[in-house]
């Protein structure tokens, strides 16, 4: 079903910083291996990973998985940032716009939220009311029919659920990726060699007989591989949700793209939603 040899999940952070603890990466090899963490020690910053992930894509074809959004909603309202001027209209002309109003250090992106564009990301009540910022993506509002339960908006800037400064962060990393790896849907998918593709955790969870709420055990760890076709981890220390989001993912992608023929063309994923949203990959 797919000339992938390995397959990567990285559990990605938008925190403030140079090293981040929220990073943990996982790799799958095609088959039934058990997935393994690559530098499970070491805390990564999210440069590292980037010049990681140019190297290993070079050495077989991998395809690497980052949790977060790709791009804003904007099918829904026709565009990302209403009302602000001169904001580009496809995913990979605002990856880049992104990253042009950014200094943050390693990637960061918390200054597009906290200040270029404030008024658009609700960080608490005194923003008005929240539901008013939960705009989505056509895949994400797939999901959510589908009782997957992505709740969270890329727009949303507050608590521990919350994934744009993630997403943000991660685009601005794109914009350094493009051209040097395909990024699915963006790109089409290549015959041969590496690519990229948005993860969701959950999607893995539910595939493996879960509930879908974080695993911290190598117990629960090795429940869901089991589910996905796995063999089990030995680890000599007990995960963490980092870890454990990384390593069910990797074998998810892995039993997902050698499975569902639907994995690289889900339903309702048009031309101009690839340019524009993307797509994560999982949802059918």
């Amino acid at each position: 079903m797919t000339h992938f040899a390995r397959f990567a999940a990285i559990d990605w952070s938008g925190a403030k910083g140079r090293r981040h603890k929220g990073i943990a990466i996982a790799m799958a090899e095609a088959g039934s291996a058990a997935p393994r963490l690559v530098r499970p020690d070491h805390v990564w910053s999210r440069s590292e990973v980037l010049d990681w992930l140019v190297a290993e894509a070079k050495k077989a074809p991998t395809l690497f998985g980052f949790d977060f959004s790709f791009a804003p909603p904007i099918a829904e309202r026709g565009e990302y940032l209403p009302g602000e001027a001169d904001v580009p209209s496809t995913a990979r002309a605002f990856w880049a716009y992104v990253d042009r109003h950014c200094d943050d250090e390693d990637l960061g992106a918390a200054s597009f939220l906290e200040q270029t564009h404030r008024r658009h990301f609700y960080f608490g009540i005194a923003d008005g009311v929240k539901a008013q910022f939960m705009h989505f993506r056509r895949c994400d509002a797939r999901l959510n029919a589908q009782g997957g339960r992505k709740t969270a908006s890329a727009y949303d800037a507050i608590g521990a659920a919350q994934v744009a400064k993630a997403s943000f962060s991660g685009m601005r990393l794109l914009h350094r990726l493009d051209g040097k790896v395909t990024i699915w849907p963006m790109d089409p998918l290549p015959q041969q060699g590496s690519a990229v593709v948005e993860i969701y955790t959950r999607i893995y969870l539910r595939r493996a007989g879960m509930t879908g709420t974080k695993l911290r055990s190598k117990v629960d760890l090795n429940r869901a591989l089991k589910g996905l076709g796995s063999k089990p981890v030995r680890l000599p220390f007990e995960p963490n949700d980092h870890q454990t989001d990384a390593l069910v993912t990797a074998a998810g992608m892995r039993a997902l793209a050698a499975s569902e023929p639907r994995a690289f063309a889900p339903e309702g994923l048009t031309p101009d939603l690839a340019r524009a949203e993307g797509w994560t990959f999982g949802i059918l």
